[in-house]
This record gives structure tokens, sequence and C-alpha cells, in this order.
């Protein structure tokens, strides 16, 4: 089955975006990746981020082929609250949701509400957007297994 990317979509945390649903399976995206030969970079043994045209990047988990990551860039069109879009002012994100708290050694916007913002040091503009699933902070997830066979998916 061959993937397309709406870059227009919501933004959904703990959802998707562009289409594309957070654990969803690596297989479904072999021809796009294939297809677009676009950069792939693996960060650990176990996870891997394919980069999708300054539209999007796509995290797996390779242990399981899970998507548990995708991030809006800079030609991503799509909302997130139906108000918040790339390149916008972080003050004004912030007045739209207040959630969002700094994080230092990460230097991102977090929201409890499933969602990580990274600024423009100088502008202070939104550079990107990620959606994750809710076991983003699980160790077992870092270490490419899972307790109880990692969100369901043990075949």
């Amino acid at each position: 089955m061959s993937r397309v990317i709406d870059n227009n979509l919501p933004i959904v945390p703990w959802v998707g975006l562009g289409g594309i649903k957070l654990y969803s399976h690596i297989s479904q995206f072999y021809d796009l990746i294939v297809n677009m030969d676009e950069k792939s970079r693996l960060f650990t043994k176990f996870f891997i981020r394919y980069e999708i045209k300054d539209s999007v990047d796509l995290w797996f988990n390779l242990m399981n082929g899970k998507l548990f990551k995708i991030t809006a860039l800079k030609d991503y069109k799509g909302l997130l609250f139906n108000k918040i879009h790339i390149g916008m002012h972080i003050d004004e994100v912030l007045k739209i949701e207040p959630s969002f708290q700094y994080h230092d050694f990460e230097e991102v916007y977090v929201s409890s509400n499933g969602i990580y913002i990274e600024t423009d040091p100088i502008e202070h503009t939104v550079l990107w957007m990620s959606v994750f699933v809710k076991e983003i902070d699980n160790d077992d997830l870092r270490e490419g297994i899972g307790k109880e066979c990692l969100w369901r998916i043990c075949r």
C-alpha cells in the first residue's frame, strides 16, 4: 500500500498528522520511503527517522516496526488546535495553548496534551511540531522492547 502525505490536514496530538496515524507499521510506508529516496538516520540501534521532503519526519521503532513520532516540518500547512501553525511566534502559541512549558535540556516546548514544538532561537517562531505516542517517555520504548509486548503488537 502506498501512502500520500497531505500537508494541509490538522495536527492531532496522540493521533497523527498528514493522514498518517501513530502506531502505523513501517511496512505501510515502504513505497513512500523507497520512491522518495529521502534521508534516513538511525538514532539508536532501535530507532530510525525518515525525512520526507521538508514535509514530515517519520520516526519508527525497529523492534516492532511501529511509528512512534511524526514531526511536521517547514512545508506542513495543517493546524494544531485549529489555530497554531509552523512559522507562528511562540508568544501567540502560548496565548492559544498555555499548557506548553519550555524544556531546557531538550530546548523544545512540551505540552502535556501530546505535542512538542521547536522554535527558532532568534525569531522565536515555530520551526516544527511533533506528535507522539503516549508511551514516548517509557523506558521500554527507549530500549526498543516492551513489557506486555509494547503497544499490544506481540506477533
